[in-house]
């Protein structure tokens, strides 16, 4: 998880706030992250376990604004909590419980029941969809297509320089693409290319098959003249994404979950452009690799992502897992920066945890 936020060079941790001052930090943004609304000093000083003054507590209140905790909008006496004031909470006062038993029920019986469809796709997708539900944020799946685990590949030629490379995973998903010939290649070759790499597939991912076959190429070279070496080279390219420039599957339900509570023209322009940036995928490869810097579940506060920094969202996420414990996707939670994260977290963490025992 990131550090806190820093004012200056001064990185803040809790020694800078006494415990009167954590209090009142702490209703601040609980308060905010239920309502969403600027919080008076008035309604803090109603709800503290000690008897303070609404004026006592504005002299606090401007302490952690000139911290950078805090910030005061135009339109209202009110404060709410920076994206460092956020992320300071989430690390230093955030409280995360665990799920209940109905809600890792409710999350097993919904999840699981994709199992019946006998494909991978669906457990995500129904991951996704019950995330969303759950949450009333955008529930998000990304996946890498090169980490399926293999079953057949076919080459199929459709024109004179070009063939249709076919890969059937073992969970009954079909992948085509493209691919193009060396010149004047024969029947043959693809036939050869075909039956070589059937060979060689034994279950093993994409990756896994690359790297085999980088290994053994030149003791094998005798096994295959150069023109289906070719035809491999080029299937292998396609499906790993050098050419689609394609960073996988993603799926994402709920989206219309963060078009409530909009109230400024301001905030519906930045989720327009958060769902241009899904649409396109923009940048979506980069989720994986930002799971990959830390076991659990990873949090990214407005700005703090480069992903979606435009839309003012939070992402909440955790990587899952194959069965030889290599990351081949990462699943979660999109939404306004005022999730509830103690629910978030470990639903998020949960969800992961399961669907990496499913996909095994």
């Amino acid at each position: 998880m990131p550090n806190p936020g820093a004012t200056g060079e001064h990185t803040l941790s809790l020694s800078d706030l006494d415990k009167r001052s954590r209090e009142i930090f702490r209703a601040i943004v609980e308060t905010y992250l239920e309502t969403g609304e600027p919080v008076g000093s008035r309604n803090v000083s109603r709800n503290l376990s000690v008897s303070l003054s609404p004026a006592s507590v504005r002299n606090v209140m401007s302490d952690l604004e000139h911290l950078g905790l805090l910030h005061a909008p135009h339109t209202s006496a009110g404060r709410l909590p920076t994206e460092i004031g956020l992320r300071f909470f989430v690390d230093a006062l955030l409280e995360v419980g665990d799920l209940t038993q109905e809600e890792r029920r409710q999350i097993d019986v919904q999840v699981r029941a994709s199992q019946q469809a006998n494909s991978a796709e669906q457990v995500l997708t129904e991951a996704s969809q019950m995330l969303s539900g759950l949450s009333m944020g955008a529930g998000v799946v990304l996946t890498h297509k090169t980490d399926m685990r293999l079953k057949h590949i076919e080459f199929v030629r459709i024109e004179p320089g070009k063939a249709l490379a076919v890969l059937v995973s073992d969970d009954g998903s079909v992948e085509n693409r493209v691919v193009e010939l060396p010149p004047n290649l024969p029947s043959s070759a693809l036939v050869e290319a075909t039956n070589y790499l059937n060979a060689q597939i034994q279950g093993r991912t994409l990756s896994e098959i690359r790297a085999g076959l980088e290994k053994v190429r030149d003791a094998d070279q005798a096994e295959l003249d150069q023109l289906s070496q070719k035809v491999i080279d080029a299937g292998l390219a396609v499906w790993g994404g050098e050419s689609a420039n394609d960073p996988g599957t993603l799926i994402v339900r709920g989206r219309s979950n963060l078009l409530t509570d909009l109230d400024a023209v301001e905030d519906l322009e930045r989720i327009r452009l958060l769902f241009d940036d899904l649409e396109s995928k923009k940048d979506l490869i980069h989720l994986l690799g930002l799971a990959e810097k830390g076991d659990g579940v990873r949090i990214f506060i407005g700005s703090e992502n480069n992903l979606f920094s435009l839309s003012g969202s939070s992402l909440v996420l955790s990587p899952y897992r194959d069965t030889s414990q290599r990351i081949v996707g990462v699943l979660g939670i999109i939404g306004p920066t005022r999730l509830n994260y103690a629910r978030v977290i470990p639903m998020v963490d949960y969800t992961a945890r399961l669907v990496s025992r499913i996909l095994k």
